[in-house]
């Protein structure tokens, strides 16, 4: 992956789709701008879905140790594993 550009939304707007070929042909992301403000950024597909998965492993990981944790100390009072993840995607920091 390239280090990414950043562009003003004006910017991108003017060349949208020459910002998503680079993003997807060079593996070069775009840093949009709005008012000096980075605000979003365009990747290609393919390293959203990695970005993703890589998330969901860890979250997985961590929600599996909070489980093994909650184990070793008792069970009163705990919650599932599927609980927990439902309540911290229902309230994210």
């Amino acid at each position: 992956m390239g280090d990414p550009l950043i562009e003003s939304m004006a910017e991108v707007r003017s060349h949208l789709a020459d910002v998503i070929d680079r993003a997807r042909r060079d593996e070069t992301p775009t840093i949009i701008t709005r008012r000096g403000k980075q605000e979003a950024i365009v990747i290609d597909i393919d390293e959203y879905v990695r970005l993703r998965q890589i998330a969901e492993d860890a979250e997985e990981a961590w929600l599996n140790q909070l489980a093994d944790e909650a184990e070793s100390e008792g069970m009163e009072g705990s919650v599932s594993l599927e609980e927990m993840a439902a309540l911290l995607r229902d309230n994210p920091s």
